[in-house]
């Protein structure tokens, strides 16, 4: 089942995007995606070559639209604390942080995509929904996903700004407006959990530097000695499960 899961990840992101680009679709007047016609004689005609060209650009916002709609961004911001608060420059390198984060996402979101491939995939590939349908069914657990992790203040700003009255339920919430919505309020939960992850640190650099001044070391920079002393802390205290504990606990809390 898994396996078969990470296999549909690729169309269930196309799915999705097709999902949120719904109501550009619907304003254009467009009654689906628009056909690619190869006919040398005649050619397409400029509202179908404009309607390619627009669903190029969409797609080209894929990888957005994925790493900001999911639990990616509140976790790749936590392990960016954490290397900032070790003092650690480049170590894990930006690769290694991305693939983590990437796979703690999927590891976070497989409920959501378990779902939408039932809701959606399954159906689409039987021939039982049209491919737009399945677009705005994918995207009906995401929100589901974002709406439970968005901050009521944070949803009711981008409502105010779209002049929209607040809704008494999920199916009232436009999706650009839950969009930005969720994203800035991943960005503060990740804010707050960084907060947790520098104090100890900060505690040791305090300790480290009042003791070199106390013994005249003022020419002794005091992160020769923190940093080992907190790369210690950190091992000792199994410092990476204890973050990605947080992490996915904090999902299931939101």
């Amino acid at each position: 089942m898994k396996t078969a899961l990470r296999r549909a990840v690729p169309v269930i992101a196309g799915l999705l995007v097709l999902g949120v680009s719904s109501p550009v679709w619907a304003q254009s007047g467009s009654g689906g995606l628009p056909s690619v016609v190869i006919n040398p004689s005649h050619g397409s005609s400029p509202s179908q070559t404009i309607g390619i060209l627009a669903l190029i650009t969409l797609l080209s916002f894929l990888p957005a639209i994925l790493l900001t709609m999911t639990a990616f961004t509140r976790v790749v911001t936590v392990l960016s604390f954490v290397r900032s608060a070790l003092g650690l420059q480049q170590t894990p390198p930006n690769q290694v942080l991305i693939g983590l984060a990437l796979f703690l996402t999927f590891f976070i979101m497989s409920p959501t995509l378990t779902a939408i491939n039932h809701q959606a995939l399954h159906p689409y590939l039987a021939g039982h929904l049209s491919l737009t349908a399945a677009g705005k069914r994918a995207l009906g657990p995401l929100r589901h996903f974002m709406y439970a992790q968005t901050r009521t203040s944070d949803l009711a700003l981008f409502l105010k700004l779209d002049h929209v009255k607040t809704p008494h339920s999920l199916a009232g919430v436009p999706t650009m407006a839950l969009i930005p919505a969720f994203i800035i309020s991943e960005l503060k939960t990740a804010f707050e959990i960084g907060v947790y992850i520098y104090i100890p640190f900060v505690v040791i650099d305090m300790v480290v530097a009042t003791i070199l001044m106390s013994m005249g070391m003022m020419m002794v920079p005091p992160t020769l000695i923190s940093l080992p002393l907190k790369l210690l802390l950190f091992v000792l205290a199994n410092g990476w499960s204890l973050v990605v504990q947080s992490l996915v606990m904090s999902f299931h809390g939101g």
